[in-house]
């Protein structure tokens, strides 16, 4: 049975005063470490900082979810997307819905921003992220090979977004 997360929980964006992050670095850490040894290259996740995480809340959307932080996404204006990068949810949290509820956020502030689409990219290697991206609405429409690799590494995914009811 799914635990439903909790209202409270609900991500918003980051506080202007935010400072945590060596906790945002970690739960980042954390929730990406089950590809550790199963995607190559190694995930860009690996090569952050607490000043290159400050530095990109600066350039991007920071949503956080729970104190102590329990979920995070960076969400990035792009000419024609609002990207996704760097969803991530503490292990024990996952599977209770709070992935579904940053995507929300996501879809609400493009719509906003006048952005007609979500877009984020996923390793190859990550069966189950395409299915659940798939099953959020999301569809394949690009696939690309990290530098080096002659195989496909990534997949770039893509949610159309249309006008919300008007009501």
């Amino acid at each position: 049975m799914i635990r439903p997360a909790a209202p409270s929980l609900r991500p918003a964006p980051a506080p202007d005063d935010f400072a945590d992050w060596e906790a945002l670095l970690a739960l980042i850490l954390d929730s990406f470490a089950y590809m550790d040894g199963r995607i190559a290259p190694p995930s860009s996740a690996l090569a952050l900082t607490p000043q290159a995480l400050r530095e990109r809340a600066r350039r991007e959307y920071l949503y956080l979810a729970g104190s102590p932080l329990i979920g995070c996404a960076f969400f990035a204006v792009q000419p024609d997307a609002l990207y996704l990068g760097k969803l991530a949810i503490a292990p024990a949290e996952q599977g209770r819905g709070l992935g579904r509820l940053f995507l929300a956020e996501a879809e609400t502030l493009a719509r906003r921003l006048n952005l007609p689409r979500l877009r984020l990219e996923t390793r190859i290697e990550l069966s189950g992220n395409h299915a659940a991206f798939g099953r959020m609405g999301f569809e394949r429409t690009a696939a690309k090979s990290h530098p080096g690799f002659d195989r496909i590494t990534s997949i770039t995914m893509e949610k159309p977004l249309f006008p919300a009811p008007s009501g």
